[in-house]
């Protein structure tokens, strides 16, 4: 087998490591996975955590070591976290996007208003008919916000903002 092979490998594992806290996303659908080196049997992936105070980061990295230590002429996995590039919303896939929804969680907005305002969209009923309740969501990454066409609360990724 190629190194090829082992990286293309290495990939199809990593879509199957959820998020820990979002069932229907993967670390790659996130955009968390930067780099995977490979140097005979020695495999280092580089992953962007969402936030840097994440309490899932043990847990990511045990779920990747554990899955990648089962591709064939893979003997060691090492995952570092790396915070340069920083992680941003717009590396969430198409296909992440989708896994947010079905979660209950509204993608990120793809731009920011000028004024710096971002609208989203309720991942149930799509309705733009929404408001703002917290902007301090459960993680760093989140907000809460309320439907008020099908008055339903739901959480949204929070936009890049250009402003910072």
């Amino acid at each position: 087998m190629t190194a090829v092979d082992t990286k293309d490998q290495i990939y199809q594992v990593l879509e199957t490591i959820k998020d820990p806290e979002i069932d229907t996303v993967s670390v790659l659908d996130l955009g968390m996975v930067e780099h995977v080196e490979i140097e005979g049997g020695h495999v280092t992936i580089k992953m962007l955590p969402t936030f840097s105070g994440c309490p899932a980061l043990n847990i990511i990295q045990g779920n990747i070591e554990r899955a990648v230590k089962t591709v064939e002429n893979v003997d060691s996995v090492e995952v570092q976290f790396i915070f340069n590039p920083p992680w941003t919303s717009d590396r969430i896939t198409e296909k992440g996007r989708e896994g947010l929804k079905q979660f209950g969680i509204a993608p990120p907005p793809k731009y920011l208003e000028e004024d710096g305002s971002w609208h989203v969209n309720c991942p149930y009923c799509n309705s733009e008919y929404v408001t703002m309740e917290n902007i301090f969501g459960p993680t760093a990454c989140r907000s809460i916000l309320y439907c008020k066409s099908c008055k339903n609360p739901f959480e949204a990724m929070k936009p890049i903002s250009t402003l910072m």
